[in-house]
Parts: C-alpha cells; sequence; structure tokens
C-alpha cells in the first residue's frame, strides 16, 4: 500500500514539479538517464489520468537535481492531452491508449513528430460499494448490460437482467438502484474499457449503427478526475463504475473489485493477472513525446532519458501499476534512442 504522502501525490489533479536530468555522457541500454546538475528548462507534459501519478512520481524523484528545470504535469484525459499535444502545447502526452487515426491526422496536419513510447501495464478496474456484495463477478455480456448503449434509462440493477441474457450476460441482478459514475469520453480509460469489454461488438452484434457502436450509455455521472469516481463508489450502497487499477488497488476494503470473465472463468485485478494479460481488462500505457523539440531542449531529452531509466521507471510500480516485461522495456529504450537522434 502506498504511504499517506503518496496518496496525495496520485490524487492530486497536477502538479508543478521542479525536476532535474541531465545526461553529461551516452548512458547504456539498461539505464539510459542520469541525474546532473546544469539544466534550466521547461517541459510540459499531459494527458491521462491514470498515467498521471507515474509521471508525477518521476517527477518528484527528480525535484532536487536541476531546481532551475521546471516540468509541469496535469491529467485532464487521454483525448484532451492528444489536443493539446497534437496542437504543439505539450512535449508529452500521457495516454492509456493508443493514439486514434483521427488524433494521428491532427498531428500530421500541425507538422508534429513523435515517438511512442510504452512504459507499464494497468487492468481497468470494475468496482461497486462492499455492501453490494451479490456483486462478485461480471462476464462482457453483463458489462454490455449496465454499461452499453441499448441500457440507457436502466435504473436499477435489475433493469439489466433481461438484456444480459440477451447478450450471453448472466444476469440475476439485485433489484437496487443503479448508481454509475466512470470516466467521459475524454478519458482513454473510457476508449479502452469499451474496446477490451467488447461493448462496440456486442452493439453492432445487436444491430447499433457502427458510428453509435462504440459508446457508452450516456446517462450516468461522469468524470476525468479517478477521485471523483472513488468517491461515488463508497458514497452509494449498490454504486458501478471503473478506474484504473492503482486507484482501485488502494482503496483497500472501501471498494469491492469485481472480478471479470472474458470467456475463461472469473478473473479478480491483480499484478499477477495484469502481468500475464489473464484479467480480460488488461491494457498498456504510453508516454508520447515530440520529437521535433527534443533537439532544442536539452530538459526534454533528459527528462525522457530518465523516465527510462532504471530509476525512473521504477516509478511505475511505485505508483501500483505494473511493470512491462523487460523485452518490452528494451523496445521502448529502443525506439526513444533512434527517435532523439534522428
Amino acid at each position: 500500500m502506498r504511504t499517506t504522502r503518496q496518496r496525495k501525490l496520485v490524487l492530486a489533479a497536477s502538479i508543478l514539479a521542479i525536476v532535474a536530468a541531465a545526461c553529461s555522457s551516452k548512458s547504456d541500454t539498461s539505464s539510459p538517464g542520469s541525474a546532473g546538475g546544469g539544466l534550466s528548462g521547461t517541459v510540459a507534459v499531459s494527458g491521462s489520468s491514470t498515467v498521471l501519478p507515474i509521471s508525477q512520481l518521476v517527477a518528484e524523484n527528480f525535484s532536487n537535481a536541476n531546481p532551475d528545470a521546471q516540468i509541469s504535469v496535469d491529467g485532464p484525459g487521454t483525448g484532451d492531452g492528444f489536443v493539446l499535444f497534437c496542437e504543439g502545447k505539450t512535449d508529452i502526452s500521457d495516454a492509456s491508449r493508443q493514439i486514434e487515426p483521427e488524433e494521428k491526422k491532427a498531428c500530421d496536419k500541425a507538422g508534429i513528430h513523435y515517438v511512442e513510447l510504452e512504459i507499464g501495464l494497468d487492468g481497468i478496474t470494475v468496482m461497486t460499494n462492499p455492501a453490494n456484495s451479490s456483486i462478485t463477478c461480471l462476464n462482457k455480456g453483463d458489462l454490455y448490460a449496465l454499461f452499453g448503449p441499448q441500457s440507457e434509462g436502466f435504473k436499477s440493477w435489475a433493469d439489466a437482467n433481461a438484456l444480459a441474457q440477451k447478450v450471453g450476460g448472466t444476469g440475476n441482478f439485485p433489484d437496487e438502484p443503479l448508481s454509475i459514475v466512470a470516466p467521459g469520453q475524454e478519458s482513454g480509460t473510457y476508449d479502452s474499457f469499451i474496446t477490451l469489454a467488447g461493448i462496440d461488438t456486442t452493439a453492432i452484434a445487436q444491430g447499433i449503427p457502427e458510428d453509435k457502436a462504440a459508446a457508452l450509455r450516456t446517462d450516468y455521472q461522469s468524470s476525468p478526475n479517478d477521485s471523483v469516481i472513488i468517491q461515488g463508489i463508497e458514497g452509494s450502497n449498490s454504486a458501478l463504475g471503473f478506474v484504473g487499477f492503482a486507484y482501485a488497488d488502494q482503496q483497500g476494503s472501501a471498494v469491492t473489485k469485481i472480478e471479470i470473465d472474458g470467456g475463461d472463468g472469473c478473473v479478480e485485478p491483480s499484478a499477477s493477472t495484469i502481468s500475464d494479460g489473464t484479467y480480460p481488462l488488461s491494457r498498456s500505457l504510453y508516454i508520447y513525446v515530440n520529437t521535433d523539440k527534443v533537439a532544442t531542449n536539452d530538459t526534454l531529452k533528459a527528462f525522457v532519458d530518465y523516465y527510462l531509466s532504471d530509476t525512473g521507471i521504477a516509478s511505475v510500480t511505485a505508483a501500483d501499476y505494473v511493470a512491462i516485461p523487460s523485452d518490452r522495456l528494451d523496445a521502448s529504450r529502443s525506439a526513444w534512442s533512434t527517435a532523439e537522434g534522428s
């Protein structure tokens, strides 16, 4: 579990950190970054609220190395982050999903060149209040019946029973108020949940037009702030929602993490099931770096060097997320080495 100090860091909406990282010589691939003095530039990081705690910790760990170098970090959501990034307003975009075609077009149109770097793993965690003890496991049909576009207007869990059984869910939900609080459309977690839970494919199979299938019901409380979502789960005895694994895991017994059945039985979200991919809602986390700015911003280069170093990347697990396998970390380091040398 995280310390109180770390919890406050994770739950902060934004942070302005005094950050430093300088490389006095070319680093090896096992630790591509070293702390040093002399930097005085600025770096702007924005995007995913899921990745936010990781980047905040990297920033905090750098805070004493170069007191004149500043890195701002905030987390309005992956989608909103990419808007800023593709307008050239930020240097790094935190993302809980890969960049989408329309976002790529926006970056291309603006002449923004970038490199995608996988930095960690997450499992989208579906939660309820501990008082809702009858809900322990949901399959993808259940998730569709509760969250999907055809569940619009369902006010109780029981309202979703017929639809759940129609689309392969188990149903048998209690006749309790269905109070949903979850990320909104600005969030990469929203997009990832739709894909990983099969909301879009199930909707198409149910005759929903393709342009409307990749969406959740609209009549729920949405928030880009994971802390608000957690509070919503804690505040209603039959609440339902989802966040990144770290935010749910840090609540301990205050929320119930629901197991998910992707077709091979119920699986609890945990570091081990996310790491081996057996948890059905597992996903990768990324940072995107504007490569054109690297040539003119030594602080940006040094920060990313440090982010991918053994010391920096340890912030992934320190923030309660899951480390990527070593070969994939090596691939990110290689991609960055190529990008920063171009």
